[in-house]
């Protein structure tokens, strides 16, 4: 059964890659159309050019940035407010318009936790794509973003108590919380190791990360190899429409 047409919604440059790289490659792979919306920084930013990089090792297509300001780095947005200080509304609207241009049947979004660490704009991600995965194919909201095109599926990219791992001790000794969802919760398990080269590589495209110590980026790019691609090379999802859940298999279904 051929794959079907992916859009990822995340926070900032670099999560699509991190949370959700191996995915998006997959389905690029199998000639389901793939994109990314990512709701931080300026298009004119430096982590912009990097996001750009990013998706055409995935090959995800070209970047589509909403513009807020990251919550912690107000000039990542001059002039912009913060994601986190937006009206959800038009927050909601931005991304409705972006559904009905790609029109995908899945889409994949950040957890109600805000993945792992709990960041401000992952948890705003989240509100405002589930809000908006409903609204696109409501013909009376938001009639200036698109004719109504409704997806079939939203899933939450997140991570199983025991999936945790190594990634666990990493972030809390930089600082971090480490929020993890029961395993129940988890719908899909995506081993993405035949994907594994392109992921690592979209991750070390975002070279501003990379090079800081405290960012995943950088913790990851300072392992072994071996206890990185451990870490990497499965992804998990939670289903968050109705539809199969149990024994789904190891990929994303509508």
């Amino acid at each position: 059964m051929p794959l079907p047409n992916l859009l990822a919604v995340f926070a900032h440059p670099d999560d699509e890659s991190l949370l959700a790289g191996g995915v998006l490659a997959q389905h690029a792979a199998a000639d389901a159309a793939t994109a990314v919306v990512t709701a931080t920084w300026a298009p004119d930013s430096h982590r912009a050019g990097e996001l750009a990089d990013a998706l055409a090792i995935l090959e995800a297509g070209k970047p589509r940035m909403l513009g807020f300001a990251d919550a912690r780095i107000p000039d990542s947005a001059p002039g912009r407010p913060r994601l986190c200080d937006a009206p959800l509304d038009e927050v909601v609207g931005r991304i409705v318009e972006h559904i009905r241009a790609v029109q995908p049947q899945l889409v994949v979004t950040h957890d109600a936790y805000g993945q792992l660490t709990g960041h401000p704009d992952h948890i705003r991600t989240h509100q405002a794509t589930v809000l908006a995965f409903h609204a696109a194919g409501l013909e009376h909201r938001y009639p200036d973003a698109g004719a109504p095109w409704q997806p079939e599926t939203l899933y939450a990219a997140t991570h199983p108590h025991s999936g945790v791992g190594e990634l666990g001790p990493l972030l809390a000794r930089v600082g971090k919380k480490v929020l993890s969802v029961p395993d129940e919760h988890i719908t899909a398990t995506v081993d993405v190791s035949g994907w594994l080269e392109q992921k690592w590589a979209a991750i070390l495209a975002h070279r501003g990360e990379v090079a800081r110590e405290r960012p995943l980026p950088g913790i990851l790019a300072r392992l072994p190899e071996a206890d990185r691609n451990r870490i990497i090379q499965t992804e998990h999802f939670t289903r968050l429409t109705p539809g199969r859940t149990k024994g789904d298999p190891a990929q994303l279904i509508i």
